[in-house]
């Protein structure tokens, strides 16, 4: 791993921790009052859903750290996975902040008009999600396989993830959240095109 690649790595892990640190702040402070969004609001269901998108990033994530030895992967894992769980806090403490449950008995995706999409499998409930059997899958794998699975699964699970962000910019009403879900298309973008190096790097390529 080169000394730039593993400085950029943890600078834009560093750098999404303090901002979230921020949005945090400003949410249960001056830029949250008076903009309660209901339950069945975009706000809320990107909340609710990227919470739920977020936890299996930080699932997968620790997997391979456990099944490969390679320390560019390992720390690319690991940034991720402490980023997501950190974004997946807040989103839970402002459902909590605006006393909105953080289920709901409508489908995933309805926020965006999406409740009603197939699903790729057992698992994937939304876009980019992996199926719980190829969770399983990357649980059986060791070294240069299970980096590479991981870095495709990880690179459709962030397209997916940039499209509800992008969902969110578009359609919710609090500040915070906006930005906080532009950070999350922009830090995700970056580490698609990162993910995409590593998988040359090791003969493959992300799934079509």
């Amino acid at each position: 791993m080169t000394r730039r690649r593993a400085g950029w790595i943890a600078g834009a892990a560093a750098a999404a921790l303090v901002a979230a640190g921020g949005i945090t702040f400003a949410v249960a402070g001056d830029d949250g009052a008076g903009r309660t969004p209901s339950a069945d609001s975009a706000d809320a269901g990107f909340a609710r859903d990227m919470a739920v998108h977020h936890q299996q990033a930080v699932e997968m994530s620790y997997i391979v750290r456990d099944r490969t030895d390679d320390e560019e992967v390992r720390r690319l894992a690991y940034d991720i996975a402490q980023t997501q769980a950190n974004q997946r806090g807040m989103m839970i403490g402002w459902l909590d902040l605006w006393g909105l449950p953080k289920v709901s008995s409508d489908p995933p995706m309805t926020w965006m008009g999406m409740g009603g999409m197939p699903s790729a499998g057992e698992g994937s409930l939304m876009p980019g999600m992996a199926t719980d059997a190829e969770m399983d899958e990357l649980a059986t794998l060791d070294g240069r396989q299970a980096e590479i699975l991981y870095l495709q699964l990880m690179t459709e699970h962030h397209k997916g993830g940039v499209h509800m962000a992008e969902g969110c910019v578009d359609r919710c009403t609090v500040g915070v959240e906006r930005r906080l879900a532009q950070g999350m298309v922009e830090s995700q973008e970056s580490e698609i095109r990162l993910m995409a190096d590593l998988l040359a790097e090791r003969g493959a390529k992300p799934r079509a």
